[in-house]
């Protein structure tokens, strides 16, 4: 397992996650990429916890979903299952279990202030942190061809993964208002949401 997970992890952090993983039992899954998730865990009927974590995640996404995971199982294991997923339990339990990979020696100095700033209050994705996620995004191995929603004109129509046309349209406090050209339904956007620009 050492060697599988020295492909997916920075160096310095392989033997902290295999500690991680042993000490509380998890059958670790590394599975082709899913569009609306970077990872998840489950208890499965026979009491065994499973985590699921994609492939294709570069290795800072790899790591900080990893330890996410693990913080679901950890607090829930603690506090009992009733607790909220992304709720204070699971927040400080993340906040624990990462507070040793945030150095130098894991990540590089680029990130290290995005991810002190994230885990005061971790969010239940790095991805709804929008600075956190397009700097994690310059590690990735391929370097996507879609453009952010932040940097397309007001009024441009673009494409999601799953085929739906939208306008983008102005801004809210964080989140940009977008109308879905189908229903005119109008959906809100986080800035770093990923998309294909179609036509501005």
């Amino acid at each position: 397992m050492d060697i599988v997970l020295s492909t997916y992890l920075p160096e310095r952090a392989v033997v902290p996650c295999m500690e991680l993983i042993k000490l509380n039992a998890v059958h670790l899954k590394i599975v082709n990429e899913r569009v609306t998730r970077h990872g998840d865990y489950r208890r499965l009927s026979n009491g065994q916890h499973q985590i699921t974590v994609n492939s294709t995640l570069n290795k800072y996404r790899f790591l900080i979903t990893l330890v996410h995971e693990i913080a679901h199982l950890v607090a829930f294991e603690k506090y009992g299952r009733k607790i909220k997923p992304h709720g204070l339990e699971w927040k400080r339990t993340f906040q624990f279990l990462m507070l040793p990979f945030i150095r130098p020696e894991v990540f590089p100095s680029g990130l290290l202030p995005l991810l002190a700033k994230h885990f005061k209050n971790p969010k239940a994705s790095s991805s709804t942190d929008a600075n956190l996620s397009i700097a994690l995004k310059r590690y990735d191995e391929q370097q996507s061809e879609k453009s952010y929603v932040f940097e397309l004109p007001i009024g441009s129509v673009f494409q999601m993964y799953n085929g739906k046309l939208f306008q983008k349209g102005n801004r809210r406090i964080k989140r940009y208002e977008c109308i879905e050209v189908s229903s005119g339904k109008m959906y809100l956007f986080q800035p770093n949401a990923e998309v294909e620009l179609i036509n501005s």
